[in-house]
């Protein structure tokens, strides 16, 4: 019996170009198949099959476009990868199995033995430790500054600089930088290539900011935070100019830390609520600051949008609002604020952020464990700061269990 051939996949994607942010995360990118389902579909396959030799060899040799191995083709990811990208307002997107895989792989692509990189010291742990332990492996070199030091960062650019990379705001002290001059900096920058700005978006996703139309090269996500919203899987992603992200997919080709195709989906259905999730936590997150300033027992309050954030005026204009990620310094040390989060009662214990439900953590022996005592210090990390994710319950609910934390937490004094 004869199989039958491929058919052409129809794409009735209707013209995006002059529409609102809104529409593009329920829209953008969305590819139909043959059965024209309503809903992205998930195709959970390991490789595609082609109608010839000629065909696979073609597609193998990038001649002609199409899908060949899930690893670095899928049509889910591509959706994905499609709508972060028109709602970050780059050329192309990039999906990865994690945020750090999508960080990894930047560096991987773009950075080679000799070149050196100047990196904010207010960045997720993790990504202090990628660079600090694992790429001088390689021969790359890093000089960590003060994020809100601009002279610092200007002194610090050198011949073979390459990368700078900040996350604005910063975890978890929401300290806030202009993006448009560090963008100016890196354009100075002597390396035959040039400089590029990589700007970690994670807190406040393109609803309320994006990095591209203030002068940045590249966005990076841990898509498990926001993008996702609801905590249930991991995912990472890279968005840039073509040719940028040219380097980027082809190291995800080669090393294989790719996306897979159902949380590609999850992630869709994410971006589907984003807009209305980020004003929502933005909101109660607000109250929240607003309330734990009045409160004795708490020493510090950071939330770019308070005024007395020392960033405040900046965070008004360069974000839409403050996304939901506080942070506070309780009275007490570290033994005040381990009771402070073991005296909630509803509020989730992890490490993970910008889910619908609150989270908290102590960056100094969680996030940020990791890192000497020193670079802790350097990086703002005491032991009594506590980092608060506020959720999309009611906020008079999250002030009452955090009610609870600071009853909890005065006991200990």
């Amino acid at each position: 019996m004869a199989i039958s051939k491929i058919p052409e996949t129809p794409v009735p994607q209707a013209n995006l170009d002059d529409v609102s942010l809104e529409t593009l995360a329920v829209r953008a990118g969305q590819i139909r198949s043959p059965e024209l389902e309503h809903s992205e579909a998930i195709f959970p396959t390991s490789s595609f099959v082609f109608n010839s030799a000629k065909e696979a060899a073609a597609r193998f040799g990038g001649e002609e476009p199409g899908n060949i191995y899930a690893r670095f083709t899928n049509p889910t990811v591509a959706m994905f990868e499609k709508r972060i990208a028109a709602l970050e307002g780059g050329d192309r997107a990039v999906a990865a199995a994690s945020g750090m895989a999508a960080i990894l792989s930047t560096f991987m692509a773009l950075l080679e033995q000799g070149d050196h990189i100047v990196c904010s010291k207010g960045v997720f742990g993790t990504t202090r430790v990628l660079l600090q332990k694992y790429l001088c492996k390689f021969g790359i070199e890093v000089s960590f500054v003060s994020l809100t030091d601009y002279d610092q960062w200007q002194s610090s650019v050198q011949p073979n600089t390459r990368l700078l990379f900040l996350e604005t705001p910063s975890n978890p002290l929401c300290e806030v930088v202009d993006v448009p001059r560090i963008a100016e900096i890196s354009r100075q920058a002597p390396h035959a290539k040039g400089a590029l700005l990589v700007v970690d978006n994670c807190f406040c996703t393109p609803v309320l900011q994006r990095p591209l139309d203030l002068g940045a090269d590249i966005v990076v996500h841990s898509a498990t935070k926001y993008l996702d919203g609801q905590g249930r899987c991991l995912g990472g992603v890279v968005v840039g100019s073509t040719e940028v992200m040219e380097e980027v997919h082809g190291f995800m080709r080669s090393a294989g830390p790719a996306m897979s195709p159902f949380n590609a989906w999850v992630f869709l259905k994410g971006l589907e609520t984003l807009n209305i999730r980020m004003k929502a936590h933005s909101e109660s997150a607000l109250a929240v600051a607003q309330w734990l300033e009045t409160q004795e027992a708490v020493e510090k309050v950071y939330y770019s949008f308070l005024p007395s954030h020392p960033h405040y005026e900046l965070a008004k204009r360069q974000q839409k609002l403050g996304s939901g990620v506080l942070s506070f310094e309780i009275k007490g040390g570290q033994e005040a604020a381990w009771r402070f989060i073991d005296g909630v009662e509803f509020i989730s214990i992890t490490a993970n952020l910008g889910d619908t439900k609150s989270t908290i953590t102590h960056p100094a022996t969680t996030t940020h464990g990791r890192l000497s005592a020193e670079d802790k210090l350097d990086s703002g990390i005491v032991d009594n700061l506590i980092r608060l994710s506020v959720g999309l319950e009611g906020v008079e609910d999250i002030i009452a269990d955090l009610k609870r934390g600071l009853a909890s937490a005065k006991s200990a004094s």
